[in-house]
């Protein structure tokens, strides 16, 4: 018999579930033993058939037991678990893709050095159980409901209110919803670009758009960015020479330096993006980790030639999966037909949660808490790897989640990223954020989230060590031991 626990918080189904696994784990129900029929079982435990039901269900799908029509229920024959999988890789070992792929496998025992993804326990109380069952309830239709391509009318008119409390003059109607800042990214590059053209980008900058950017084909050239924005020299050359399609860029929390932009460089590229009739695609995934105001492009133009996306995904929920562009409605227009060739539609759930969460008040105070624990890691980051050996030469940024430093001179990148991932660390080194890499950059992306943690200023002293000494290989550095930290 079965015990179960009628005040316990488990359901009872649940309960047997877990009784009969555990009889077939210890052997006490053989394979091929046959099992009480559902009414003999819910008799027996006076539960309804129901109930016994929906246990054997799930043993089914488990794989423990298997339904034979009127013979009945019987124990699955034993097998060898499956062998334990290596991941599949999307990439090769340190390009873009490859270490984009690393944040979201979370590899256990792995430090996540130069990954762009918050820790799992900051984002864990973001969206509680609770929210969600009242988004579900709120959800006309059920899990059955559909969503407008565009987005919810409500879900846009509260994304509205929020990039009007950042400045940005907006309204629902110029709003629309994505599967986060990757897929507004891939709708701009369809709707707005072909091959041949050509396109400015920030250098350094978000290595996957550079990847999606030559996807579609266009010819990219790199405008060098500063700690106050783009070099607007360099700029404006290069818009004259080349008369590109658009520029992407990221003005608050650029990526991967952390770097802002002032408003007088903002003002100075508007008014060159107007007498070369440039389109902008300003990328503010980051903005909510900036405590306070800053100046967007979005907000000097009134949207007026310029594309602004952004995602929830990093500071919310990677699960949920929800961004959204704001543009002009003859610029939206294209976007939204290329949303509805490519995906028709975002889940309405997902809507609907987000919906509540805004409605309710608690990305707002969710935010506030990840700015005051970014802020704490900052600190903790910078003084931990400038003791190691990181330079911090042209500043530490405004906040958020990048550092951007120099490794000391004569340490090879290349090699100190290997052997670091040999040691389950991911390293980033500056070449992956280059349109055009260089030869020798010795510039790393640190994620302060990650980079506070003991381990990584103890391994990066050790091999600076070992590097600068000169005539290091990665077989010496592998077999080099790490004195006090777990591998």
């Amino acid at each position: 018999m079965i015990p179960l626990d009628r005040d316990s918080s488990v359901p009872l189904a649940g309960q047997i579930e877990a009784g009969l696994a555990a009889r077939i784990g210890d052997g006490r129900l053989a394979p091929g033993m046959r099992l009480p029929s559902i009414r003999q079982l819910a008799a027996q435990l006076a539960v309804s058939p129901n109930t016994v039901v929906l246990a054997y269900d799930r043993l089914v799908a488990a794989g423990l037991i298997e339904s034979r029509g009127t013979i009945g229920y019987l124990v699955c024959e034993t097998e060898s678990p499956p062998p334990e999988l290596e991941p599949l890789e999307a990439g090769e070992e340190q390009d873009p893709v490859w270490l984009a792929q690393q944040a979201s496998d979370q590899r256990p025992g792995v430090l996540l050095a130069s990954s762009g993804a918050l820790p799992l326990a900051w984002l864990e109380d973001g969206i509680p159980a609770s929210l969600v069952q009242r988004a579900l309830a709120a959800c006309t239709g059920g899990m059955a409901a559909r969503c407008p391509a565009q987005g919810l009318p409500a879900l846009r008119e509260r994304i509205a209110m929020l990039m009007r409390s950042q400045g940005i003059a907006a309204d629902a109607g110029r709003v629309m919803t994505t599967f986060g800042a990757t897929q507004a990214l891939d709708l701009i590059c369809r709707a707005f670009l072909r091959p041949g053209d050509r396109v400015l980008v920030e250098d350094p900058g978000f290595f996957l758009m550079f990847g999606r950017l030559r996807q579609a084909g266009v010819d990219v050239v790199p405008i060098t960015r500063r700690p106050d924005g783009l070099d607007l020299a360099e700029l404006e050359a290069a818009l004259a020479e080349h008369r590109p399609r658009m520029l992407f860029v990221q003005s608050v929390l650029h990526n991967p330096t952390g770097w802002g932009s002032s408003a007088a460089n903002l003002h100075r590229l508007l008014t060159l993006a107007e007498r070369y009739d440039l389109l902008i695609a300003e990328d503010d995934v980051h903005g909510h980790f900036l405590p306070g105001q800053a100046t967007r492009l979005a907000q000097l133009s009134g949207l007026s030639r310029v594309i602004y996306f952004s995602s929830f995904c990093k500071a919310l929920s990677p699960a949920l999966r929800l961004g959204w562009l704001a543009a002009e409605p003859a610029l939206l227009k294209p976007l939204l037909r290329e949303k509805v060739y490519s995906v028709l539609t975002t889940p309405a759930l997902n809507e609907f949660v987000l919906l509540e969460l805004l409605a309710s008040g608690r990305f707002r105070k969710h935010v506030e808490r990840l700015q005051q624990k970014l802020a704490q890691a900052r600190i903790a980051s910078i003084s931990r790897l400038q003791q190691a050996g990181i330079v911090f030469e042209d500043g530490v940024g405004e906040g958020g989640l990048f550092l951007w430093g120099r490794v000391p001179q004569g340490v090879d990148i290349e090699l100190l990223a290997k052997d670091a991932w040999r040691n389950r660390i991911v390293l980033a080194g500056g070449a992956s954020f280059r349109a055009r890499p260089l030869a020798a950059d010795g510039w790393l992306r640190f994620n302060v989230a990650h980079s506070q943690h003991p381990r990584l200023a103890d391994y990066l002293t050790q091999r600076f060590q070992a590097l600068s000494a000169g005539g290091s290989t990665l077989s010496r550095l592998a077999s080099m031991p790490l004195d006090g930290l777990p591998t």
